[in-house]
């Protein structure tokens, strides 16, 4: 299982729409999503695709968008992810055939209805 489709299954996406969605979100095809989320995913593949080349404006719009803690939180978290997938490409570590994180959230929803 790719890293970002378990992403978005520990998120609580239903299984069924995890793939469907990833392929989306790979192909560029964002027009169904808030104008917030766009502006997170340009500002992600822009720092996936030509970090260099992500600019005063691109931090102002994100700082503007979503405040400069969460904007930077962001940029953290695309920039790991970025190192990481560097990291398993270069010593060719497959990913997981399943979503080792599946039980973990099942257990955590259960509470969650638990509470309710």
């Amino acid at each position: 299982m790719g890293h970002s489709e378990m992403l978005l299954a520990v998120a609580g996406l239903p299984e069924n729409d995890v793939e469907g969605l990833a392929q989306r979100l790979a192909r560029g095809e964002w027009t169904t999503f808030a104008p917030e989320e766009r502006i997170a995913f340009a500002a992600a593949h822009r720092l996936s695709r030509a970090p260099a080349s992500f600019s005063a404006d691109d931090r102002a719009l994100l700082a503007a968008t979503f405040g400069a803690e969460r904007a930077a939180d962001l940029v953290y978290h695309v920039a790991w992810c970025n190192y990481m997938t560097r990291f398993a490409d270069a010593f060719q570590l497959p990913l997981e055939r399943t979503n080792v994180f599946a039980e973990l959230a099942e257990r955590a929803a259960r509470e969650v209805r638990h509470d309710r």
